[in-house]
């Protein structure tokens, strides 16, 4: 099974907000990853990450452009299938550094690329984040 996820990376005031996956997350638990989530059946994937964003951090955004491709194949929780994720990376604006997270996530960040750098070498972040700032 293929699946498509939409994520975006928000760069305001030269930093960069991130999410920590919550602690009792199946996947990637306090990691830190990219606001996003899954494309649903018949939707656009720029209302998905509209959507998405909206749900995860209250932020209204703009896509801008496409940032980067990135594959992350991982095992479905609810039904223990393969999946094969491909993950746009949007660059998104936004006009407030304002967030409110949901419950998915345990807490929130705005990182300088000076600070992802270093959160990637001590493999704080998810893979699919990890492979979008390489661009």
């Amino acid at each position: 099974m293929w699946g498509l996820t939409v994520r975006g990376i928000c760069e305001f005031n030269e930093k960069f907000l991130l999410l920590k996956v919550r602690s009792k997350s199946a996947h990637d638990a306090g990691k830190w990853e990219i606001p996003g989530g899954k494309v649903k059946k018949c939707e656009f994937f720029d209302e998905a990450l509209k959507r998405e964003y909206f749900e995860e951090t209250g932020l209204e955004i703009d896509i801008k452009s496409l940032y980067n491709v990135v594959r992350n194949d991982y095992t479905a929780c609810k039904t223990s299938e393969e999946v094969k994720s491909i993950q746009l990376i949007m660059k998104v604006t936004c006009d407030s550094e304002d967030v409110k997270i949901s419950e998915e996530h345990d807490e929130f960040g705005w990182f300088d690329m000076d600070e992802v750098e270093e959160m990637i070498s001590k493999d704080l972040l998810t893979p699919p984040a990890v492979n979008a700032f390489k661009n």
